[in-house]
């Protein structure tokens, strides 16, 4: 099919950005969003022009590093990773706007490629737990209730991709490090450091620029991994009660 693209380009961190538009005449339903873009970088390169430049690692959806806003919605039409995304979501003659992440937190590096060190910042802000090293304990040695452990596990699938930031009209990043915070607060091994970790992190996450949650909920609705919004509600209990026990 033939499709028509129109993608930010940004040379540098300090240079001004412009959208420049390019047209892929044989592109296959059955591509991904990403070599759909590969294809496009071939043809650029055959042409003597510069490449877009855009972030990918595993693929699979699983790494995140595959953000793009694309026609006004992070990682596209469908409920995914961008890397998942397949041209199938989209029709012949198409016009598709990609741009990267719109975030002030999230500062542009080159054309698709945006700095998403402020997560990394607000992980390392959490902090260690403390355990003991030596082998691993048996399996059953430490009870963790049934809903307590899948409710961790739904927030440890976030995979840091920025998507709830893009789609957020505060820029907020609460659904990430909400994330961050419970898969370790409703777990016994994130108890000890569970009242400094919710105080570091938020703070953290407010340096870096990013916006205030209230509660709209567009982040869940564009998350690839279905982080809930109840998640933020679970944040905000340990933020009170730790601001409540004075560890400020």
């Amino acid at each position: 099919m033939k499709i028509t693209v129109n993608i930010w380009r940004q040379a540098a961190a300090d240079a001004q950005g412009r959208m420049a538009t390019y047209k892929l005449d044989d592109v296959s339903e059955h591509m991904s969003f990403l070599e759909m873009l590969d294809v496009l970088n071939e043809q650029l390169t055959a042409e003597g022009q510069d490449p877009v430049a855009f972030d990918s690692d595993c693929r699979e959806g699983i790494c995140g590093a595959c953000g793009l806003t694309i026609n006004g919605v992070a990682h596209g039409p469908s409920r995914t990773t961008t890397c998942q995304l397949h041209m199938r979501s989209f029709s012949d003659g198409d016009e598709i706007d990609i741009e990267p992440w719109q975030a002030e937190p999230f500062p542009v590096v080159k054309d698709l490629v945006v700095d998403r060190g402020s997560f990394d910042r607000i992980i390392q802000a959490g902090g260690y737990i403390s355990v003991n090293t030596g082998s691993a304990p048996e399996a059953n040695a430490t009870p963790v209730g049934q809903e307590d452990a899948l409710d961790a596990f739904d927030a440890a699938t976030c995979i840091g991709c920025g998507a709830c930031v893009a789609a957020c009209p505060n820029g907020s990043a609460m659904l990430f490090t909400a994330a961050k915070i419970t898969h370790l607060g409703l777990l016994p091994q994130g108890q000890p450091e569970r009242h400094s970790r919710v105080l570091n992190m938020v703070n953290q996450h407010d340096e870096e620029g990013f916006g205030n949650c209230t509660n709209i909920g567009e982040c869940t609705a564009v998350c690839p991994k279905g982080i809930p919004l109840e998640t933020i509600s679970r944040l905000n209990r340990d933020l009170l009660g730790s601001l409540a026990r004075g560890d400020d």
